[in-house]
């Protein structure tokens, strides 16, 4: 008899599947253009067998959100306050890199999955189990996140941040500018970003340490009252 080929069964679907789909198509083509029937030809399925699933593109959403949180590293439990917070800082600088459309959405939710949630009070742990009180712990959190979400973007949107492609750019930037108009925007980009090795991106450590170093001063100001 002659052999039939057999059709590999496709995965089933689920709501964790579709949720790393929906991720993935994010990251390749942005949230806005995400759409229930792109993610359903992604997926190879109907648009409503979705719904079987999630109720509407806002619960999607909710968990896609979720899976970005659950990527990023909660502050270790056996490091200091400071070098925990540096840790999950630098994690999930890494996380939205890979997911530049989630920085606008991620503290967006009115309906936030448990790894949003677990990761929030991970990281409250973190500056309570440092001796920070609740207020400082709150000015703490906020400072250090609007650093995270705002460094994110800014990278993110840049047209170049580093190498060849950074260079290129400045140099053309520079050759069409009034230096005597603009004297030092023109010093900055030819003494600075013109130098061999600058990267935009190794600005993110010299701020977090600024921002680690003030709320460590303040933690033990506050201690020592």
């Amino acid at each position: 008899m002659a052999r039939q080929d057999v059709k590999p069964k496709r995965p089933r679907l689920s709501p964790e599947r579709v949720l790393d789909a929906a991720v993935a198509l994010a990251d390749e083509i942005g949230i806005d253009d995400l759409t229930i029937r792109r993610l359903a030809d992604a997926l190879d399925v109907k648009p409503m067998t979705i719904y079987h699933h999630l109720p509407n593109k806002e619960a999607i959403i909710d968990g896609m959100v979720d899976v970005v949180f659950s990527e990023i590293d909660p502050p270790p439990n056996e490091l200091p306050w400071r070098e925990a917070i540096a840790v999950r800082s630098r994690s999930m600088r890494q996380v939205l890199a890979r997911h530049p459309w989630a920085s606008p959405l991620m503290e967006s939710r009115t309906n936030p999955g448990m790894a949003t949630l677990r990761h929030h009070d991970a990281v409250l742990g973190c500056f309570r189990g440092g001796g920070l009180s609740l207020e400082l712990t709150g000015h703490a959190y906020a400072t250090i996140d609007a650093y995270l979400y705002g460094f994110a973007l800014q990278e993110a949107s840049l047209p170049a941040s580093g190498g060849d492609d950074l260079a290129e750019l400045a140099a053309q930037m520079a050759s069409q500018m009034p230096t005597d108009v603009l004297p030092h925007l023109a010093e900055y980009t030819t003494e600075r970003v013109l130098k061999p090795g600058y990267d935009f991106g190794n600005e993110f450590e010299y701020g977090l340490a600024l921002i680690l170093d003030g709320l460590q001063q303040a933690a033990e100001r506050e201690q020592s009252d």
